[in-house]
């Protein structure tokens, strides 16, 4: 009886320690060993995860530059658990200070896309810059959208020829995308058009929601569907917020909306390397009795979160200029250029 008594007590003991793993019978917790990945973080399991990755956290990076609240929203975890996932990831993607040396030396990872015209590609440093944010503001006809498709084209050329090689992501909340206008350019560039509009994927925006949603979907196409995009086009960013929310009552909402969308662009823009391009809408100040009378729309929200900002407006004999308004590192100026059936080129 007693011998039958020890042989029970002996499994219910091994069957507990197979409960445990490794690490916590030698008296270590999910905490101390290395974390690699999402499985690792303290108090983040099986399902938590999934909610995650349906949120499109995918890696710890994502972790780390996350708020808790956000989160503690979209995983259905309380703030604590949130805020001890955050930290565990930052350690373990050692977050923090690095020399201007170490910035400069991953800035040379930085690619650029060919606007068409030298002169243009000249005043912004060489073309479309990626891990950024380019915005194109102006009246109707001014060439914006003539560029998001021009830029479309010349992201599948070769790096030699100032593309990148890669697919682009086109939004269009306007309905200005045409086929009829890419295949015209790419046989311009003595490109296959049918193969060069089997690399832009384009999706029409109904609603500044559907417009947010079509954004944080564009990581799907990336880690899924394993397509290269170098360059996501927003034709034009404020065209459904402006028609939706009128008045200053829903300005703050509005903004609020409109900051999470900027960063969630942002966020593609840092982690894939691409080249971010939006065109803007304009709106007239008649209180401005000298100069310009047109000013951007989006507020400092969005102007703050662009690092390029090119103004274009209409010149004489059907010519555009094309005023560089913000840069971190250039200049302010302008350049000439001209829209022609071959596309964007040199006036």
């Amino acid at each position: 009886m007693v011998v039958k008594k020890k042989k029970v007590e002996k499994e219910i003991v091994e069957a507990v320690d197979e409960s445990f793993s490794d690490d916590e019978r030698v008296g270590k917790t999910k905490e101390d060993s290395k974390i690699t990945k999402l499985d690792d973080l303290p108090g983040i399991g099986p399902v938590t995860i999934e909610k995650l990755r349906e949120a499109h956290f995918e890696d710890l990076m994502s972790i780390a530059v996350a708020s808790a609240g956000v989160l503690s929203d979209v995983a259905g975890i309380t703030e604590a658990t949130a805020n001890k996932a955050i930290a565990a990831a930052r350690d373990a993607m050692e977050l923090g200070f690095i020399s201007a040396e170490e910035v400069s030396n991953k800035r040379k990872s930085i690619t650029k896309i060919t606007i068409g015209s030298t002169e243009v590609d000249k005043l912004i440093g060489g073309g479309i810059e990626s891990q950024g944010i380019t915005e194109c503001f102006g009246e109707f006809g001014s060439g914006k959208s003539q560029i998001a498709m021009q830029l479309a084209v010349n992201v599948q050329l070769p790096v030699d020829q100032g593309g990148l090689d890669g697919y682009c992501v086109f939004i269009d909340t306007e309905n200005t995308f045409r086929p009829e206008r890419i295949k015209q350019i790419a046989e311009a560039r003595g490109l296959d058009p049918e193969k060069v509009m089997k690399k832009i994927m384009v999706a029409r925006a109904f609603t500044s929601d559907h417009q947010m949603l079509l954004a944080e979907k564009i990581s799907d196409l990336i880690k899924d569907k394993k397509l290269p995009v170098k360059l996501i086009i927003m034709d034009s960013m404020m065209g459904l917020f402006r028609s939706e929310y009128a008045g200053r009552g829903t300005l703050a909402t509005r903004q609020q909306k409109l900051n999470k969308h900027i960063h969630t662009l942002q966020k593609l823009a840092d982690l894939h390397n691409i080249a971010i391009y939006i065109t803007n809408q304009v709106m007239s100040r008649p209180d401005i009795f000298f100069g310009n009378p047109t000013a951007a729309i989006g507020g400092h929200i969005l102007h703050h979160a662009c690092q390029f900002r090119i103004y274009l407006r209409k010149g004489k004999a059907g010519k555009r200029i094309a005023r560089l308004i913000d840069s971190p590192y250039l200049p302010e100026g302008e350049a000439i250029f001209k829209v022609t059936e071959k596309g964007i080129e040199d006036a």
